[in-house]
């Protein structure tokens, strides 16, 4: 088998690999799936990810074909570094494989430049057009005009906040700092319209690639504020040169005044997504970043009156 019979016959790569006609490598990957370097006969290498046959119970539908429709929609906005999707099929996903490198300045400041443009390609709505997933969540994205603050309360804060106090993750005096926060959103300002995010943008989803070059992989994409990847980058240490990422960002697309007492709330979501999956070692975090972005909203004036939040009941 190579790249062309490949591209050609996506679907016979499960039997290929079952009687061991591919040379397999095991590679990180995420957390859940089980990751390969397949190399072919004409010494093309692809990235494969495949769901471990011991968990089916863990196997969420749809979950590949999502991440392949994200994959090819930022592609398509011909921006940013994306690997090529070769082989989607419902337990098996195959991509371009990418030679990884190191982390080089002006390698950041071309990704700064190119997620600049990657955002002004733009979004039809909120959401996106397939089922959305967070890791191994799901996420819902059904389209929405917006304003965005309401959907990201909506769609991006309250659910996980649901999952993460049902899980016994977050207690009342988190979830109390989360729905204030919720409340006082649209007070922080800087709706804008929806930007195509790659949605999962912590800094393991960039992989620096040995052409230079900064790829976006594992994407959560859809339709949201720009803001929210910007903001995700700079958590769990924050991505190598930062700084350099964002100065050739706001260069080549100036970001709107108060972006930086915004990023608590940008980044909430990511980290509710992180107490929904992996329970209350990231409970500190939570609160420390709703309280910074209850900080952040006393500071700025109110722009128009607060709805507070429907209330719910856990499970």
């Amino acid at each position: 088998m190579d790249l062309a019979y490949l591209r050609a016959h996506p679907e016979h790569l499960p039997t290929f690999r079952t009687h061991q006609r591919i040379r397999e490598t095991p590679v990180a990957g995420g957390s859940s799936c089980t990751a390969t370097r397949l190399t072919l006969d004409d010494g093309h290498s692809v990235f494969a990810k495949a769901w471990p046959e011991s968990a089916p119970e863990d196997q969420p539908g749809h979950f590949f074909a999502s991440e392949a429709a994200g994959l090819r929609w930022l592609q398509e906005a011909d921006a940013v570094a994306v690997p090529e999707v070769i082989v989607a099929l419902p337990n098996l996903l195959a991509l371009e494989w990418v030679e990884p490198g190191e982390p080089e300045p002006g390698a950041a400041e071309r990704f700064g430049r190119e997620l600049a443009a990657l955002h002004r390609a733009g979004a039809p709505a909120f959401g996106a057009e397939w089922p959305g997933f967070i890791g191994k969540l799901p996420a819902d994205n059904t389209p929405d005009e917006g304003p965005w603050s309401r959907w990201f309360v909506e769609r991006r804060l309250l659910p996980y906040l649901r999952m993460s106090v049902d899980n016994d993750a977050l207690g009342p005096a988190e979830r109390k700092l989360v729905e204030q926060v919720a409340d006082r959103a649209a007070a922080l300002g800087g709706d804008e319209p929806p930007a195509r995010l790659h949605g999962d943008l912590w800094p393991g989803n960039l992989l620096w690639g040995r052409d230079d070059r900064v790829w976006l992989v594992d994407p959560a994409a859809h339709g949201g504020h720009r803001e929210t990847d910007l903001a995700q980058l700079a958590l769990f240490g924050g991505a190598p040169h930062l700084e350099r990422i964002r100065a050739a960002y706001d260069e080549a697309w100036p970001l709107a005044d108060g972006w930086r007492e915004r990023i608590p709330l940008h980044q909430l979501h990511l980290l509710l997504v992180h107490t929904a999956l992996f329970g209350a070692s990231y409970r500190e975090a939570v609160g420390h970043t709703a309280r910074n972005a209850l900080r952040a909203s006393d500071a700025l004036p109110s722009t128009g009156e607060r709805r507070p939040t429907d209330r719910w009941r856990p499970r």
